[in-house]
């Protein structure tokens, strides 16, 4: 059984930080492209952030410097850090695992950010 279980999240102030992790289990880890995803109130999903099994990072352009994605192949983890917090970055926010064939979500983690 596939499980991805994301935790950090919680209420922060602006400017503030946050570290997410994603533990993953029922998949070879190192096989899967990781990536962070989130979805503000009244807004689509989007990607933030992903790493390849290699990591090589990519990240979207609203948290690009504030944000780093790094993962831990032996722990079967990956992490968001999550600097400079912003109200804009309130959010759930949500761990992917991908590859050819599969798709895997976590249930989410909220994120509040107060200004």
């Amino acid at each position: 059984q596939v499980q991805l279980v994301e935790s950090g999240g919680g209420l922060v102030q602006a400017g503030g930080s946050l570290r997410l992790s994603c533990a993953a289990s029922g998949i070879r880890f190192s096989f899967y492209v990781m990536g962070w995803y989130r979805q503000a109130p009244g807004k689509q999903r989007e990607l933030i952030a992903q790493i390849t099994s290699g990591s090589t990072a990519t990240y979207t352009d609203s948290v690009k410097g504030r944000f780093t994605i790094s993962r831990d192949n032996f722990e079967n983890t990956v992490y968001l850090q999550m600097n400079s917090l912003k109200a804009e970055d309130t959010a759930v926010y949500y761990c992917n695992a991908a590859s050819i064939t599969h798709d895997y979500w976590g249930q989410g983690t909220r994120v509040t950010v107060s200004s």
